[in-house]
């Protein structure tokens, strides 16, 4: 959810404590310590321009291990990330750097294993390093959809189209403006594991018209996997779909559109042969072969609305009396009508109706900001004690509010609910027992009201 898999997940096994070793020469130029994310991980720098990461691990050398504890000493915190020079822990090819884990965010004891860029720290498809492992079986391609790009992807949905149907006989169509999107997974040989894909490109009358290639992505950009596929289709329940076309707030990313839009325009009356490939890092290629035909007598009636939207590439302003929501430039990755309403639920605390924006099935790439005005009096000593909660499916998010022209503002990453609280509970801590005799561990366990 929210990014690409950056890197490979390599298997221990079911175990943890397994020895690891550094993949070349080098030295250890970063080391993390985290309750989530990678963990314990440490970044290992190469005079090849590389830097290799290994993450999730439950120790490292010791020499290395001992280092990190002063510091966490020094620095009187456990969650520490720290930088060293080449000449503090240099390393061969081989040696031993730590033991794999299953610390941070991990489902399960492993390795993940990234190879990077050490000047721009993007993260490199480490499949095209030549690893020993097996890979001749091509892509599959299980789905194929299709869109009306004279309209938003968001205010339609995918017309899912029959793989077999559309070999043998082609498509005809009401839309002079389409794209569309797949549903495909890889898989190494020898294994059941689906994987992504690599690589995706459509041509058109033997002209590429729009691709994607996994090889080169950014931790700040890969939040863009929210618009590759199709976000809202997936969050209503429906099947996992890329779109083979970006969308018009998203075409920085790993797309080439062949100096055009990479949407396809069909002119005339004719057939057009459309193809698909799709590959995997090995180059293994499925190819799906067709044509596609415009029929005017297929396009539906035009419809107007005078709703509210919100657009990709602007800043947008939703304004009520009590209520106010503006996204940056960066927020949205296709058009919307704006849906809204509040509602008093008599929540304990409250100090304003719940107001509902859109719908979590619609992603936000860049933040919001949220402001919200008391429907109720606030006493001096309650004003720095407010909460905005935004509630999201069956997530929960809460931030502190700031007051700004008489306002409760915050700033938050996804729509849905949102509604302010005073909260004036302090959080909760178990007692410590009061006979430490034969005691080796003792758990700590914080409760909060709102969290």
């Amino acid at each position: 959810t929210n990014h690409w898999h950056m890197g490979l997940d390599i298997r221990t096994q079911q175990r943890e404590h397994l020895p690891v070793y550094a993949a070349a020469e080098g030295y250890v130029s970063r080391v993390l310590v985290e309750p989530g994310g990678f963990g314990q991980a440490i970044y290992i720098t190469h005079p090849n321009g590389y830097t290799t990461l290994y993450a999730h691990m439950n120790g490292f050398f010791p020499a290395l291990q001992e280092y990190v504890l002063t510091q966490q000493y020094a620095q009187e915190t456990w969650h520490i990330n720290l930088t060293l020079s080449p000449g503090q822990f240099p390393l061969a090819k081989g040696d031993y750097i730590g033991l794999s884990g299953n610390t941070g965010g991990s489902a399960g004891p492993h390795v993940h294993f990234e190879i990077r860029d050490t000047k721009t720290e993007n993260v490199l498809n480490p499949l095209l390093f030549k690893f020993p492992i097996p890979d001749a079986v091509p892509p599959s391609v299980t789905r194929l959809a299709m869109y009306d790009r004279n309209r938003s992807t968001y205010m339609q949905s995918p017309q899912l189209l029959n793989l077999a149907t559309v070999r043998n006989r082609g498509i005809k169509v009401g839309a002079n403006k389409i794209s569309f999107a797949i549903g495909a997974t890889d898989r190494f040989s020898g294994s059941n594991n689906p994987n992504g894909v690599y690589a995706a490109k459509i041509s058109v009358d033997g002209k590429p018209v729009s691709s994607f290639t996994h090889d080169n992505i950014s931790y700040p950009d890969s939040r863009y996997i929210n618009a590759q596929i199709d976000y809202p289709y997936d969050a209503r329940g429906g099947a996992s779909l890329q779109h083979l076309t970006p969308l018009p707030g998203a075409t920085n990313v790993a797309d080439n559109t062949y100096g055009g839009g990479g949407i396809i325009h069909l002119q005339g009356n004719g057939p057009h042969p459309v193809v698909i490939e799709v590959q995997d890092a090995a180059l293994n290629t499925t190819r799906i072969s067709f044509t596609i035909q415009y029929d005017g007598s297929l396009t539906p009636a035009a419809t107007n609305s005078a709703a509210e939207m919100f657009l990709p590439n602007g800043i947008n302003v939703f304004e009520r009396d009590d209520f106010q929501l503006v996204t940056t430039e960066r927020t949205m990755y296709d058009a919307i009508n704006v849906s809204f309403n509040s509602s008093n639920n008599g929540s304990a605390g409250s100090v304003s109706p719940v107001y509902s924006i859109l719908s979590s099935a619609i992603p936000a790439h860049d933040s919001v900001t949220v402001r919200i005005r008391p429907s109720a009096a606030i006493a001096e000593e309650d004003r720095d004690k407010i909460v905005i909660k935004n509630v999201v499916g069956t997530r929960t998010y809460l931030q502190k509010a700031a007051w700004q022209r008489g306002y409760l503002t915050a700033k938050f990453r996804q729509f849905g609910t949102y509604q302010a609280f005073i909260d004036r509970e302090p959080p909760t801590i178990n007692a410590v027992p009061a006979s430490l005799a034969g005691v080796r561990r003792i758990v700590f366990t914080p409760k909060d009201n709102f969290n």
